[in-house]
């Protein structure tokens, strides 16, 4: 099992605290392109749905979004703010082929180990329908950490995230770059990586 329970610990404590720093109508550009990188009506899969914001979005904009979350306590937050009926799973659920047309894995496989990372990313593609797009969001740096509230991160260079999608059959479209103020305080860079089967 990749759950890491210490990580699990911190957002089932603190999703209201979590909610309360995400929640906002402000723009998302990169949850827009991938909107439009999609057919009418498409598939998609939102890993690690947190509050339930981005797939709120999505369905909005008349996609079909399973969300999936592994923290009980974000679930309820999904449903609570959005009326997101998101499905308690880990990446370790992740299974089947040529079922979404999308994945939007924005800052969730940052949690993954780096032992699992790859594996969970060959699943999506697997789970990808032929011209399936993904968007990964990832913390960068060089280590396996834990930040100041208890959380697990695997951080990765743009070089090594972009050896790992290519070997598992992704082509990379798109880099986007920023940093942010995370729920510990800290502000940390991270990358937004476009990609598709």
């Amino acid at each position: 099992m990749s759950v890491d329970k210490e990580t699990l610990a911190v957002y089932e404590a603190r999703a209201s605290d979590y909610a309360k720093m995400v929640e906002t109508d402000a723009p998302f550009p990169a949850l827009d392109a991938f909107i439009a990188r999609l057919p009418k009506g498409a598939t998609v899969l939102d890993l690690g749905c947190g509050t339930g914001r981005a797939s709120a979005r999505m369905v909005a904009a008349g996609l079909n979004v399973d969300a999936r979350d592994a923290s009980p306590a974000m679930i309820e937050q999904a449903r609570a703010l959005y009326g997101v009926e998101a499905q308690l799973a880990t990446f370790d659920d992740i299974s089947g082929d040529d079922i979404y047309n999308g994945v939007w894995a924005n800052f969730s496989l940052l949690h993954a180990s780096k032992a699992d990372f790859p594996r969970h990313l060959l699943a999506l593609h697997r789970a990808l329908k032929p011209t399936g797009h993904l968007h990964l969001g990832m913390k960068t740096g060089t280590a396996e950490i834990r930040d100041g509230i208890g959380r697990f991160y695997a951080l990765y260079t743009q070089e090594e995230l972009d050896h790992i999608l290519t070997n598992v059959g992704f082509q990379i479209s798109r880099c986007a770059f920023g940093q942010d103020v995370g729920l510990d305080g800290v502000t940390a860079p991270w990358i937004l990586i476009t990609a598709h089967v």
